[in-house]
């Protein structure tokens, strides 16, 4: 486990590195150096785990990426939508509409963050401690491992990180068991941000994704449990609520279908 991770990071981390300093400058242009990493990112599990495992990876089954991206990515944007209507109409959040803006930030990080992220977390981490010690010591762990990987962005704390572990962390964890792939939870992780950054224009995990159509920030005064803060929506109860409503879902259904029973990759 820990070398694969070791090993799509590396095959990463310095292709995306010389793609970005290749090409030139300007936001269209590092947009395509994005996709160029996240197919690096996706070629290079393929392979390891055709190469290490001596299995197809059927995670990654082309024939079923159009529909899962598809649909994880109108689900995450509506999902979003939906926290941001609470938000807004409960008046934890003010809403200002600035008109278009490019898109070539937002697309970019929205995209690298839903790839990079969900191959390490849910096809390696995730599907690998099932294998060894069964679903549940899979859930808790990947879950936990996740919001861990936030607590070093900006605005972070341990009830941020929290907040990531139990709407996110199991969530997009529910949706690789009961689809046996990554494609929805890829695209849900990468329309959440997106919508989260670039057409609300609020703090995404604390961070800023650039140009947005929109600017919501939450109203002073209130607690950070209460509308995430500095670190976004999804550190807010309003999230937390949906999310784990969403994921609680996903896993019934997994479990009435018996994908808990038995791994969900299908080689």
């Amino acid at each position: 486990m820990l070398a694969l991770i070791l090993a799509v990071a590396l095959a990463f981390g310095p292709s995306m590195e010389f793609l970005s300093q290749v090409l030139p400058d300007d936001p269209a242009t590092q947009f395509v150096a994005h996709v160029l990493g996240c197919l690096i990112i996706l070629g290079a599990y393929a392979l390891l785990v055709r190469l290490g495992e001596d299995r197809a990876p059927g995670e990654l089954a082309l024939k079923a990426a159009p529909f899962g991206l598809l649909a994880g990515g109108l689900l995450g944007a509506l999902t979003f939508s939906a926290v941001m209507a609470i938000m807004i109409g409960f008046r934890l959040y003010d809403f200002e509409f600035l008109g278009p803006a490019p898109a070539w930030r937002a697309v970019s990080l929205a995209l690298e963050s839903g790839v990079f992220e969900e191959v390490l977390v849910r096809g390696i981490l995730l599907r690998l401690i099932w294998r060894g010690f069964g679903p549940w010591p899979a859930f808790i762990v990947s879950a936990l491992l996740f919001g861990a990987g936030h607590i070093g962005n900006p605005g972070a704390t341990l009830f941020t990180a929290a907040c990531v572990a139990i709407e996110a962390g199991i969530m997009l964890a529910a949706f690789y068991a009961l689809t046996g792939r990554l494609w929805v939870s890829i695209g849900f992780h990468a329309a959440w941000n997106f919508t989260q950054g670039y057409l609300f224009g609020a703090a995404v995990s604390g961070g800023d994704f650039g140009s947005a159509m929109s600017r919501s920030t939450a109203r002073s005064g209130l607690p950070d449990w209460l509308t995430g803060g500095a670190f976004g929506p999804e550190a807010s109860l309003p999230a937390v609520a949906i999310c784990s409503t969403l994921g609680a879902a996903a896993l019934w259904l997994a479990w009435r279908a018996g994908h808990l029973s038995t791994h969900p990759a299908r080689c």
